[in-house]
């Protein structure tokens, strides 16, 4: 196939619920038969986009989703690219993609929407990950199979480097003098407002189990009839309300920090599959309040000017529990100036970040483990930068 994506699971058994896949795009300018693509692709290799991909799953409930998503959200990305080729290969993505012109205003109707090319690539991600979750939720269903997964994907092409993240995994970059986060967390806390929302608009969703309602501490029957600190979904700050008898029902997100949960079952509310997820003993599903939707961060590789050592880590949630972004950053700045000869170097940097979550050194200073998995892709922008304008 066009694409060569490996699955990789370094030193993990391919049951492992972190999974990873990473490989080059390409992406087809044109229509033609399957049978002369070899032939072809040889012949005006000019005709393809080339861009490069990288993937974490960190899989819940087993591995069977995060198995699905490293071996099928590349094929969906590509498929959703190669819709809309005509459009990234265009200054501005024009009005029709077929380029014929129905009025002659339609590109300045384009440039006032503000509609670039990223924009392509951004929807093209959105309607990949779509398109995966409906995938992982067919093909588990009918395999008897259950789970879920978070998904951080990255993507070079065109000289920009493109950031999905659904769930709590983290891509941070990291230069000699800067640490620039290109994804943030969603997690039921992160998107309190969205999901009480959502049980605000369809209250049934909660079949009468859960109050949407957050508080500081989940109640208790002696609160009845005091006033105390409450908020909704229409809410940053806080206010108070007298303490009625629905109030004192499971709340529909609780817990603090990376004990926070939805609806008392998961701690991510991004990610693919869930599809039949139950809270525990009852008919109430998960799926409704998951977004399988990424939110999309655009890095213009050429606006930095790169220097060798300019990484991009990604990694599943097991690594930042323990270390922070300084942590890492740290780590990337004192390992890479001393191992410049080492071909193998990011590779080797990869593990060393693993290691320093596993208590094998005092890297943390607090001497923290992880317990989680963890996986780990360090990706070099300076080759990145050029490899994508041929070099």
């Amino acid at each position: 196939s066009h694409f060569r994506v490996w699955i990789i699971n370094a030193e993990k058994s391919e049951f492992n619920e972190d999974q990873a896949a990473c490989g080059k795009l390409c992406i087809r300018r044109c229509e033609f038969g399957v049978e002369e693509d070899q032939e072809w692709l040889s012949l005006c290799p000019g005709e393809f986009l080339t861009g490069h991909y990288w993937a974490l799953f960190d899989g819940h409930g087993g591995p069977a989703a995060a198995i699905l998503a490293a071996n099928t959200l590349h094929s969906c990305l590509r498929r959703q690219l190669e819709a809309v080729v005509e459009g990234l290969v265009a200054t501005q993505p024009p009005m029709h993609l077929s380029g014929c012109c129905v009025c002659t205003s339609d590109p300045q109707f384009v440039e006032e929407k503000g509609i670039r090319t990223e924009d392509l690539v951004i929807g093209a991600l959105e309607n990949a990950f779509q398109e995966c979750d409906d995938v992982i939720g067919r093909e588990l269903e009918a395999s008897g199979q259950v789970g879920g997964c978070t998904a951080l994907v990255a993507v070079s092409l065109q000289g920009k480097l493109y950031v999905a993240n659904a769930g709590d995994s983290r891509a941070i970059l990291v230069r000699r003098d800067e640490i620039r986060p290109l994804s943030s967390e969603l997690t039921p806390e992160t998107e309190r407002q969205r999901i009480q929302q959502l049980a605000f608009v369809y209250p049934e969703l909660l079949a009468g189990e859960f109050t949407r309602l957050e508080f500081p501490r989940r109640l208790k029957g002696d609160d009845l009839g005091q006033k105390v600190l409450f908020r909704d979904h229409h809410m940053n700050g806080w206010s108070y309300k007298r303490v009625e008898k629905p109030d004192l029902k499971y709340p529909l997100i609780h817990g603090q920090g990376r004990q926070a949960r939805l609806l008392g079952t998961l701690a991510v509310s991004r990610g693919l599959g869930d599809h039949q997820l139950r809270v525990l003993d009852t008919n109430i599903q998960l799926k409704p309040f998951l977004l399988s939707v990424p939110q999309v961060t655009v890095l213009d590789m050429d606006q930095l000017t790169l220097q060798e050592e300019d990484v991009v880590v990604m990694a599943t949630d097991g690594l930042w529990d323990v270390l922070s972004n300084e942590q890492v950053a740290r780590l990337v700045r004192s390992f890479l100036p001393g191992n410049r000869e080492d071909p193998h170097r990011f590779s080797e940097l990869a593990k060393m970040l693993i290691h320093s979550t596993q208590g094998k050194d005092s890297a943390t200073g607090d001497g923290q483990v992880s317990y989680d998995d963890v996986s780990v892709f360090v990706i070099p922008l300076f080759s990145q930068g050029r490899a994508d304008r041929g070099h």
